[in-house]
């Protein structure tokens, strides 16, 4: 290694220090989903700072989606998908595929690539039905079929896996009381986990840089008034919409700040928790 590179990397280090000590201990919920789920080298990117964050103290859990899978086997299957109003419609037939595929695929794979690297994590998907308790999304519009929402956590068990040094990877599916499962929306799913964990901190990824303004500039922090007339004249809008809902719902439930953060970066979680600029939308009340 050349002098000014070894240089850098002592400066690096040193900037990251307060962070590391900071947060050390606390959870962190990570919401994985975007490019960082479909390319190579951004999922063992991902892999490798979810894995260096539980080395250096951190306990931080993994809540994944896994839309662009679930399409591709439904189109296998001849199912057309469904959504209303940014809602996957789920019937029966769906509803197996759904979690068939966030289960046998997509959670399977995120353990795998953290196992290559160094961590110690655990699936929690269709195996467990005592871990996220949900209930039928009711909707007076439409019929969602299997769309739940979640009304309670085992938290005494996630405390468990994380005190005895693993990396929980869940995937958004819950049941009821009768064993009934039900497909949640990852975004939801995961800002009702952290704030049943009253978390530190949340980070979504994201396809874009952060939430923008209208003149497409990156606003890098962001408060619930500010929110409310961002929302009012348009400007956050569409996609934005549901990470910037699950943001405010977590920030209004315990959880300390929530991050939403450009997924197609490399390293992009570690660079918004250990560095002083950070690259994304820090949203929190104040």
């Amino acid at each position: 290694m050349k002098k000014n590179e070894a240089q850098q990397v002592v400066r690096i280090l040193n900037e990251a220090l307060p962070y590391i000590q900071r947060f050390s201990k606390k959870i962190c919920i990570v919401k994985y989903g975007g490019s960082a789920m479909v390319k190579d080298d951004l999922k063992n990117s991902f892999a490798r700072d979810i894995t260096l964050m539980k080395q250096v103290g951190i306990n931080v859990i993994v809540v994944h989606g896994g839309g662009p899978q679930i399409d591709e086997e439904l189109k296998k299957s001849n199912i057309k998908r469904n959504f209303v109003d940014g809602i996957r419609v789920t019937n029966k037939e769906t509803i197996r595929i759904v979690s068939e595929t966030l289960d046998k695929i997509v959670n399977k794979e995120i353990v795998d690539l953290i196992g290559k690297n160094g961590g110690n994590s655990l699936g929690i998907s269709t195996d467990r039905k005592d871990i996220i308790i949900a209930e039928k999304f009711e909707s007076k519009k439409t019929d969602f079929g299997y769309v739940g929402n979640i009304v309670g956590v085992n938290t005494n068990y996630l405390f468990d896996l994380m005190n005895s040094n693993y990396i929980p990877v869940i995937a958004p599916l819950g049941y009821d009381g009768n064993g009934q499962i039900y497909n949640i929306n990852a975004d939801i799913a995961a800002s009702k986990i952290a704030s049943y964990l009253s978390a530190e901190k949340i980070i979504f990824l994201t396809d874009t840089p952060g939430v923008l303004d209208d003149n497409k500039t990156l606003l890098s922090t962001l408060n619930p008034k500010e929110i409310k007339k961002y929302i009012d004249s348009g400007i956050i809008s569409g996609g934005m919409l549901p990470k910037i809902s699950a943001s405010l719902e977590a920030i209004n439930n315990d959880v300390k700040t929530a991050h939403i953060i450009d997924g197609r970066i490399q390293h992009s979680v570690l660079l918004e928790i250990f560095t002083n600029e950070g690259i994304g939308t820090l949203v929190k009340n104040g």
